[in-house]
């Protein structure tokens, strides 16, 4: 079986680095977005699932909470007794073990937990992790797909090129509320992290993308292709459910064998 010694063989597409004691570990995300699909998403629609189940999810690396006030923002986190304003803060205990461990020409640069941002209501929170891409490929740093969102704050996307910069794998958050705390679970993911060839957002590929207008610019095989993919289900007044998930993983199957 070549194609799955190759694969085997590879480099891969991420390495993660948890440096922080006690959270979750990354997981593979699943194609049943933990269980919150529709039953019949989860059977028939391929779109969804494969969606779903592409990437790794991350998780906060102790629980922790944020209030904002419209100006500043508290944080707490579990074990601690009070409620402490946030400009920069470390998780706690981590300063001295990083700098135990660093070489001495590091030492002092342990990254920080969370940090309130100068924009209102943003702050930037720290997973714990370090993590590095396969040469060429990006991790694009996103919500869970087809999750339901956490209440109180939005996660803004963006994508790293970790195969050339080491470092913390962080998210910025916005809070979407005031003068109530927001919860960060460590046992739920805060993102998903998808990986990405650069190649996919270069400039030049995005910028070519031509419109074909009207049906007069479809080609003979365009037509064959639109019969095969929805007309030709649909003959006899019958479209099998999950036929197009069904070719899906057939291919898939064919792929690994």
């Amino acid at each position: 079986m070549p194609g799955l010694a190759a694969m085997t063989d590879a480099e891969p597409l991420i390495r993660f680095h948890q440096v922080t004691p006690g959270g979750r570990a990354p997981q593979r995300a699943d194609r049943a977005a933990g269980g919150t699909l529709p039953t019949r998403a989860f059977r028939y629609c391929e779109s969804a699932t494969t969606a779903s189940g592409f990437g790794w999810l991350v998780f906060p690396p102790i629980g922790l909470a944020l209030v904002w006030d419209g100006s500043e923002i508290h944080w707490t986190w579990d074990g601690a007794d009070a409620w402490h304003p946030l400009s920069v803060a470390q998780f706690p205990g981590f300063r001295d073990q990083f700098d135990g461990a660093a070489p001495e020409g590091v030492r002092g640069f342990s990254p920080p937990l969370v940090g309130a941002l100068p924009e209102p209501g943003l702050v930037n929170l720290w997973s714990g992790l370090f993590a590095r891409s396969r040469p060429g490929w990006s991790l694009l740093v996103r919500p869970p797909v087809n999750l339901p969102r956490q209440p109180g704050f939005e996660v803004y996307e963006g994508l790293v090129e970790a195969d050339r910069w080491f470092g913390p794998l962080f998210v910025n958050l916005r809070l979407t509320r005031t003068h109530a705390p927001v919860r960060f679970d460590p046992d739920l993911p805060i993102f998903q992290v998808q990986p990405i060839p650069r190649d996919a957002y270069d400039d030049a590929a995005l910028n070519a993308f031509p419109v074909a207008e009207g049906l007069g610019a479809m080609t003979p095989s365009d037509w064959a292709d639109y019969e095969r993919s929805v007309v030709a289900p649909r003959r006899g007044g019958q479209c099998p459910l999950g036929r197009h998930a069904t070719e899906v993983r057939r291919r898939r199957r064919s792929a690994v064998a």
